[in-house]
């Protein structure tokens, strides 16, 4: 081929080999018997806010061509009257890890699990579990007075609130951004549920379950959101929602999404185009 025929081939982007980033991981499990609300998974973000009220991660600079492994974290089972819920699941991109949601404490543990976002108390000496520093907020306490009331599950955003005479702790809310091109919340904490007839805790912004009342069915938290479950009251606590994985890249920018992993890509919007998976365990890679 002579010159002018290679000067006239289409001039090819350069690889843009920085990924913005949200890691959120799976909620965990609401508790049983007056049980708190699950937390919220951990979140790690690099777009508009992350969890914790940490500092904004750093995007991940990334090789061309090159394997990078994805897990969504699925939800904590909720617990029972002797059991507290269960743990979610980590979520992963590359380094990047965010921990599961700390389940809720239930009638015969009392106190919540630590986690990405802690778990909440049941009932009084009940205390809530601890978050992950830069991931998410602690549960609330559980209330010892008369007709008590559970703490609700930590949030990416916020402390779950304690729980009080005829009331329920809400679940901490939890964070927006905007990595989608919309702003949006992920990793709201499950509410607590109370004793008799008084009122529910509510789920936090992002996703968590509402708790419930005597008799009363908790609310699980929303799939991809990495919200709590809600607290039961001798129904059973409800499970916490899956975690999500979206990530931000130029729009000259290509993903290959591996066998194993459930996720989409979208068109090319202000300069980018994003990638949000949902399911699974598998490889991305870009070119």
């Amino acid at each position: 081929m002579n010159i002018l025929g290679i000067l006239s081939q289409p001039s090819v982007a350069p690889f843009n080999g920085t990924i913005d980033y949200l890691v959120v991981a799976g909620g965990g499990g609401g508790g049983e018997g007056i049980g708190g609300g699950g937390g919220a998974g951990g979140l790690r973000c690099t777009v508009t806010a992350t969890g914790g009220g940490g500092t904004l991660e750093s995007a991940l600079t990334v090789t061309k061509s090159t394997n990078y492994t994805v897990t969504i974290g699925a939800g904590g089972a909720g617990g029972d009257l002797s059991n507290k819920g269960t743990t979610g699941n980590n979520s992963v991109f590359s380094t990047i890890t965010s921990s599961g949601g700390g389940g809720a404490g239930s009638r015969d543990t009392r106190s919540g699990r630590s986690g990405g976002s802690g778990g909440g108390a049941a009932e009084s000496p009940g205390t809530g579990g601890a978050g992950t520093s830069n991931q998410g907020y602690a549960g609330g306490n559980g209330s010892s007075s008369f007709r008590k009331g559970a703490g609700g599950g930590g949030g990416a955003g916020a402390t779950g609130t304690n729980g009080a005479t005829d009331k329920g702790g809400n679940g901490g809310d939890g964070v927006a951004t905007s990595i989608t091109g919309s702003s949006v919340y992920y990793g709201g904490g499950g509410g607590g549920s109370v004793e008799d007839f008084g009122t529910r805790g509510e789920g936090g912004l992002g996703g968590g379950g509402a708790g419930r009342i005597l008799g009363g069915t908790p609310d699980p938290g929303t799939a991809n959101t990495g919200g709590g479950g809600g607290g039961g009251n001798f129904i059973g606590g409800a499970s916490g929602g899956s975690g999500v994985v979206i990530l931000r890249y130029a729009d000259t920018v290509t993903i290959t999404i591996g066998a194993g992993l459930t996720g989409t890509e979208s068109a090319a919007s202000g300069g980018y185009k994003r990638a949000t998976i949902t399911a699974g365990t598998g490889n991305v890679s870009f070119a």
